[in-house]
């Protein structure tokens, strides 16, 4: 009989509660999933944990909402997040193939002293892809890199810039001159 008893003090509140709850807001909301991540980006709040986050989304293949996180950080200046709006406009994931946006994402992350962004940008600059081909200077970066210790660097270095060595054949087609 307790039982029953303290069971209908519990509902005849319930009401009450209900409305204290309304005006506290959202109660435990979600704090550590993908979801609020990208809520977190989109809002412009990024940190490490968003901006690595964005790494997970673009592996799951989820690419627009990975363009979402990337964008705000590379904003806020996240160097690797540029290198992955990089790789997203330069394969045409989650948007439309952009070479141009490829290489200035790269440029970024190249002047903000990113080994990643030099080696890319680098590379960019000797193709001539997104950006007006300059072998010199694209050697140049590429050496960069490799002095900050960036191994596929040093393994273009040691195979005289033939860009063979680093990159696979099924994409010569993307590079080629095009006139």
């Amino acid at each position: 009989m307790r039982n029953v008893f303290i069971a209908a003090i519990v509902l005849a509140a319930s009401p009450a509660f209900a409305e204290i709850d309304a005006d506290l807001g959202e109660l435990n909301p979600e704090e550590m999933t993908i979801k609020k991540e990208i809520e977190r980006a989109a809002r412009g709040e990024v940190g490490m944990m968003t901006c690595a986050t964005g790494y997970m989304i673009t592996k799951k293949g989820d690419h627009e909402d990975a363009r979402t996180v990337f964008n705000a950080c590379a904003d806020a200046g996240y160097t690797g997040a540029m290198t992955w709006m990089s790789q997203l406009d330069n394969n045409g994931l989650g948007g439309e193939y952009d070479p141009d946006a490829a290489a200035e994402w790269d440029r970024r992350a190249a002047e903000a002293g990113d080994p990643v962004g030099q080696f890319n940008y680098g590379i960019d600059l000797m193709r001539g892809h997104g950006v007006a081909q300059d072998l010199d200077r694209g050697k140049a970066l590429v050496d960069q890199a490799a002095s900050a210790g960036l191994d596929i660097a040093k393994r273009l270095q040691g195979a005289e810039y033939d860009l063979d060595e680093v990159t696979p054949d099924a994409d010569n087609w993307k590079y080629a001159p095009v006139f």
